[in-house]
């Protein structure tokens, strides 16, 4: 098991600070390359720029709950949360997928007899 966690590549877990605008001032937001892949994905998928998405979500955030004490922690379980969609997502379609493939075994068998 430790292999998998050990042998990755130290590009992914190296941190890069990238610098932003949230409420238009300017701030820096620090996380490991893994993290900004998909909090650049998410933005994608949000059809926005990662600085736009990011001061965005920082928005919404002061709206519901007020000022955040730590929000790179909660920009990584915003991450984490995505993941777990994005598995559920897949999950639920490879269920489908199987429903789909005994169908037509039964199908087939029901054909042939």
């Amino acid at each position: 098991m430790c292999n998998i966690f050990a042998n990755q590549n130290p590009e992914r877990y190296e941190s890069q600070t990238r610098r932003l605008r949230l409420n238009g001032q300017s701030t820096s937001i620090r996380l490991e390359n893994s993290f900004w892949e998909i909090v650049d994905e998410l933005a994608e998928i949000e059809g926005v720029s990662s600085p736009v998405f990011i001061s965005k979500l920082h928005s919404e955030v002061l709206e519901l709950h007020g000022e955040v004490p730590n929000f790179t922690s909660l920009l990584r379980c915003a991450c984490l949360i995505h993941m777990d969609k994005t598995a559920l997502s897949l999950d639920a379609n490879s269920e489908e997928q199987s429903s789909a493939l005994f169908v037509l075994a039964s199908e087939s068998d029901r054909v042939t007899l």
